[in-house]
């Protein structure tokens, strides 16, 4: 499965992301090619349907498509919990790899 970061060069979480991402990839023992992207223009942002800064992605697809904001520039918002925040909660990544990798595994 190949994992995606794509993060502006500015992005305040990034290092909080890649770091959550490893952990979720480890947590539920997923084998992933990660690599982090930097978006830095619109033109950037159309091409990848980036939805802000960071985006998690699992084979091309969002993992999170139902917070996805119009393509852009700028810092994406996760629900967590009660409140909303720059990162996704662990559980709720863990859940999002879970799914990406049994969708890839009925593809096969």
């Amino acid at each position: 499965m190949e994992i995606d970061l794509l993060v502006t060069p500015d992005c305040p979480h990034r290092e909080a992301a890649e770091d959550l991402l490893r952990t979720a990839l480890a947590d539920v023992g997923l084998p992933a090619h990660l690599r982090v992207l930097t978006v830095t223009d619109a033109d950037d942002a159309a091409r990848y349907g980036f939805a802000g800064s960071p985006t998690f992605r699992a084979d091309g697809a969002d993992l999170f498509p139902a917070a996805r904001e119009p393509a852009g520039l700028n810092c994406r918002i996760y629900p967590t919990g009660s409140t909303r925040g720059g990162l996704p909660d662990l559980p709720d990544l863990r859940k999002a790899l879970k799914r990406a990798a049994n969708q890839g595994q009925a593809k096969r």
